[in-house]
């Protein structure tokens, strides 16, 4: 027995017409169901039960396009084909226009029926492929906005519930260590400097956590970038935080690029401020920073003479919380390297690093052209 190969409604009011097609299709492994009435035929209608509706352009009680409109209100993704006479060809293709995927001259003909019904099935199928993909969408549109005021509501939660607690530690061990150091002995006051350190640094790493998390949910907004300009103010923000010897920062011209000016804007300063903390130990501490246009990518490096890195480790570099140092060494929470990826990912870019220890370290990141102005 021949496997089903679709389910077909067929609506005829001409009875003898309506017994012999529904007899041949079934023969060729259709599953068929035939009324003679258009209004039976609605009444037997559920969505999902049928694949295709092939129903007669001229019926007393209803016609075909009022059929097929009546059909679709109850199975939206129901489709259907004509069946017409030669001189109603012009009212099949207004039935055409109106949604019907084909029209099927009378008198019938097994080998131009079948091509017919095997093309609408297969146009049928696509589009409620196509319909499952779009409703999917929607539903994970909805679970991930969901998820986005979920992860809103925890932000909100970690910056304000979870850093109270720790400004109040650090509060209360600043009263403690201010006003009664006389009567708190040696070991005290340096217990009540790790306290303190403790939960200036737990702040600080949540701190850390917030502007990664924020880095990827902000919407970037695209526009051209002068990375020369943009990459100088950043150099003059961080020095201007910077306390270790005076510093040299050469700036080269850069390749402009389309990007979201401020979030890029972050990630020079991330990278330069990391150059300047990793150099400050130097004499003469040397920040290099130039740009390139290779591969239809614009590609910026920042490379300093700094501590420089191990590269068995460079797999840690962007990692969140992540350090190739100790804490006694150089300051940080890990963070920013995390962040400067997450924004140039976004981007559709690159991010990578070289170093050796004590020999400096170059950061570079690359990012399209496609789409600069």
């Amino acid at each position: 027995m021949n496997p089903v190969t679709g389910r077909l409604l067929i609506v005829d009011d001409e009875s003898a017409q309506l017994r012999a097609l529904c007899d041949t299709l079934g023969l060729e492994g259709y599953e068929t169901q035939g009324f003679g009435s258009a209004k039976r035929a609605l009444e037997a209608l559920r969505p999902g039960a049928f694949d295709l509706l092939l129903t007669d352009l001229m019926m007393p009680e209803m016609d075909g396009i009022a059929l097929i409109n009546a059909a679709r209100q109850i199975d939206a993704t129901l489709g259907a084909i004509v069946m017409t006479g030669h001189g109603t060809i012009d009212t099949a293709v207004q039935a055409m226009q109106g949604g019907a995927l084909d029209y099927i001259l009378k008198p019938f003909k097994l080998n131009v029926i079948l091509p017919v019904i095997s093309r609408a099935l297969d146009v049928q199928r696509l589009r409620r492929e196509n319909a499952g993909l779009q409703e999917r969408e929607r539903q994970r549109s909805e679970e991930l906005a969901a998820a986005y005021q979920d992860l809103e509501s925890f932000s909100y939660s970690i910056s304000h519930d979870l850093r109270a607690p720790l400004r109040t530690i650090d509060s209360f061990a600043g009263i403690l260590e201010e006003d009664f150091a006389e009567q708190l002995g040696s070991e005290a006051q340096r217990l009540i400097g790790v306290i303190r350190s403790g939960s200036r640094k737990m702040d600080q790493l949540i701190v850390g956590l917030l502007e990664f998390s924020r880095a990827g949910r902000e919407r970037l907004d695209l526009d051209h970038i002068d990375m020369t300009a943009l990459a100088g103010a950043a150099a003059a923000e961080v020095a201007a935080m910077y306390t270790g010897p005076e510093p040299r920062i050469d700036i080269a011209d850069l390749p402009a690029v389309a990007g979201d000016a401020t979030v890029i804007r972050q990630v020079w300063c991330n990278l330069i401020g990391n150059a300047l903390k990793y150099s400050a130990k130097r004499a003469e501490p040397s920040v290099q920073i130039s740009g390139r246009i290779e591969d239809r990518e614009a590609i910026y490096q920042v490379e300093d003479n700094g501590a420089g890195f191990d590269m068995r480790y460079a797999d840690k570099l962007f990692g969140v919380f992540q350090r190739l140092h100790r804490p006694e060494e150089f300051s940080g929470t890990g963070v920013g390297l995390a962040i400067v990826q997450r924004i140039i990912v976004r981007h559709g870019g690159r991010v990578w690093a070289r170093g050796a220890p004590d020999a400096g370290a170059c950061f570079q990141f690359a990012l399209p052209l496609g789409t600069a102005s």
